[in-house]
């Protein structure tokens, strides 16, 4: 079974003997050659945790040496490297070509239509400097946002690194979001510029993203400049004044920009996430604590040798899982990568794993819901390839469950790769709980432990640890980190109030739920707050739910997660009517639609249940923890203290008599 993969009832009873197996302690041949391997890393990181992020930080460039590692005086508003100085692009490009590793391959990029283009290090260099220059011409300069709404095409790596050259925080928002979201991040960001290509192609379709924008971008009073990528070649709108063409401000432009230093304080990019409210949260990263820690988790968790290893990241650059594993990690690192435009069933459902035959990728990082949707589709499709090249397997996003972690293990691993499943997020800016694949025996569905230098416990609802072998509590990080959030743009407040009021400006809540066995291995559950992991991308309710009230013909409508085979979890929205209105197949269409235009298509309903009320207290709270009940079919709790309780069993019949789904 190492070298070809099991199909068939072969793969069903190789799983079903796998699913016995506790633990997967990392091949031999593997440890004898990884970067770690020897235990003791973990101790000697934590006898001097300052220490092993210091010796992290020197591996980096810096044009001012740093006077100290951590500033802990004013918690949670920790600093980190204060006085140094640096540059985030120069780091990622000019120390690789003055090295003489210009030529390198920095992205192998695939188009869906199967264009490719080999991107070195001198390319990406010289349209940065480029680039960075015509930003300086329109006006932008250091601490001016700037809005990025690109595909996976590799001028969206150019003008993140063009930004942080001359300072200009980047404000990177998800191609599959609606033109209104990008209008919502632009005005509450303040952006200066945005960076939108003429179309986007996504199987087979081409959408034009630069008109759309133009439906909705009037009239944002700081909005000065819109750069157009000539990506579909397709004829669009241009604002005199406002909007120009990327090549040709480009071509115009001086080609040498000298990388400015910075504060390590200086803010790198802002990304927003979802909250438990209906307004994003604005995520804010500054440059050295965030560069330290993408540099070192993405050379050590992924065992990365940049002189012979293909790395290939299926994110897109629009989360932050494309910001610090495909962009800065990788390339502070001088590694190869592989990117991919298109959607991973387009244009078959193979062609991740043609990708892989095509590139020789020895690494490959992807997300849960992207396992479970290729066990949908069949082993075939991976056996059909040679994926001998891979020797390494990551996932990113969300909790796997063992059997797509075993599935993964088996069929595209051959059993011959070990797999890092990865705890992290938006927020922690880096890998934070994970195996090292050279030293740690993984289990199918955890995280493992913490990265060298994360302090990470369960705590009770008081505040209290619970012990390896205990129960399910919540999990915190109790110790600062370099690419942990320094605040939410323009709101220091609510950062406070969002994550370290819950048990003091010392510990980070997380919002998950967690548990540690006697192993001392952490197991994330889920989410405990409002939001919902869909795909490993968190949408709130709030904003969801909003979305949908926002339809002329809706009068109240609350949402839920709800297990999803495919997803982890999908949206389930409970939906009242205005009037007498009833609910059907085109009205449940219609709202679907509605959110796709005001979100996003993943933030689409996969579930609508007509409510004629909703279940509430006296005070008119909406009690969410008995919707999801009644949506996973469980028993219901205490509903005594409802207004009305026979809306539940209205709810109830409704449920029984059919269910709504997307098809």
């Amino acid at each position: 079974m190492t070298g070809n993969a099991a199909t068939g009832e072969e793969l069903e009873r190789r799983l079903e003997e796998m699913l016995e197996t506790e633990s997967f302690p990392p091949p031999a041949s593997f440890a004898e050659h990884a970067l770690l391997s020897d235990p003791s890393i973990y101790a000697e990181a934590e006898r001097d945790p300052l220490g092993w992020w210091e010796r992290q930080a020197r591996e980096l460039e810096w044009s001012e040496p740093f006077s100290g590692v951590l500033n802990d005086s004013n918690p949670p508003f920790y600093t980190w490297f204060e006085g140094g100085k640096l540059n985030a692009s120069h780091n990622c490009l000019d120390r690789h070509v003055a090295a003489g590793r210009g030529h390198r391959v920095a992205f192998h990029w695939y188009g869906e239509e199967g264009e490719e283009r080999a991107v070195t290090y001198d390319d990406l260099l010289a349209d940065v400097q480029r680039l960075a220059n015509a930003l300086k011409a329109r006006g932008i300069g250091p601490g001016d946002v700037v809005g990025i709404y690109l595909p996976m095409i590799p001028e969206v790596v150019v003008a993140m690194l063009a930004c942080a050259r001359i300072g200009a925080p980047h404000n990177v928002v998800f191609g599959g979001f609606s033109p209104e979201s990008v209008h919502e991040r632009m005005e509450v960001s303040r952006a200066k510029a945005l960076i939108v290509p003429d179309g986007a192609r996504r199987k087979g379709k081409t959408a034009p993203v630069k008109a759309d924008v133009d439906a909705v971008m009037g009239g944002l009073a700081s909005l000065e400049t819109i750069v157009v990528v000539r990506n579909a070649g397709i004829d669009v709108p241009m604002q005199a004044g406002r909007d120009v063409f990327y090549d040709e401000i480009c071509a115009a432009a001086d080609p040498v920009c000298p990388a400015e230093p910075f504060d390590a304080e200086h803010p790198l990019f802002i990304l927003y996430s979802s909250g438990s409210t209906a307004k994003p949260k604005g995520i804010l990263h500054t440059t050295g604590g965030y560069l330290t820690g993408v540099k070192c988790t993405h050379r050590y968790v992924f065992d990365l040798k940049p002189e012979s290893d293909v790395y290939f990241c299926s994110a897109d650059v629009g989360w932050i899982t494309g910001h610090s594993y495909i962009v800065y990690g990788p390339l502070l690192n001088g590694a190869t990568s592989v990117m991919y435009e298109g959607a991973p069933d387009y244009p078959h459902q193979g062609i991740w794993w043609e990708l892989v035959q095509r590139s020789k990728a020895t690494i490959f990082y992807t997300a849960p819901t992207a396992i479970r949707a290729c066990m949908k589709w069949g082993a075939g499709h991976p056996a059909a390839f040679d994926l001998s090249s891979l020797r390494l397997l990551g996932t990113v996003g969300e909790p796997i469950n063992p059997k797509a972690w075993l599935w993964y293990h088996l069929v595209i691993g051959r059993e011959r790769c070990p797999i890092v499943d990865t705890w992290w997020q938006t927020e922690t800016g880096q890998i934070m709980i994970t195996p090292l694949p050279g030293i740690t025996a993984a289990k199918p569905g955890s995280a493992t432990t913490p990265f060298p230098g994360v302090e990470a416990k369960i705590l009770d609802r008081e505040g209290n640890e619970v012990p390896p072998g205990g129960p399910q509590g919540l999990l915190a990080l109790t110790r600062p980190w370099p690419g942990m959030l320094r605040t939410l743009y323009g709101d220091d407040d609510r950062y406070v109030s969002t994550y370290w009021e819950r048990f003091g400006p010392r510990t980070y809540f997380v919002g998950d739920a967690a548990r540690r066995d006697a192993d001392g291995y952490f197991w994330v559950i889920g989410r405990v707050d409002d939001v919902i992991n869909v795909s490993g991308h968190r949408l709130s309710t709030a904003e969801v739910e909003s979305a949908i009230v926002a339809h002329p013909k809706v009068a109240e409508a609350a949402v839920v997660a709800e297990p999803d085979e495919m997803t982890g979890q999908a949206i389930a929205a409970f939906v009242t009517l205005e009037g007498d209105r009833v609910g059907d197949a085109d009205m449940e269409a219609e709202i679907r639609d509605h959110v796709a235009r005001r979100i996003g298509k993943l933030a689409r309903p996969k579930r609508i249940i007509w409510a004629d009320d909703l279940p509430k207290t006296r005070s008119g709270k909406i009690m969410r923890r008995l919707l999801r009940d009644i949506a996973e079919g469980r028993e219901l709790g205490d509903v005594t203290t409802l207004r009305d309780p026979a809306v539940m069993e209205q709810l109830r019949t409704r449920i029984a008599a059919g269910g709504h789904d997307e098809d």
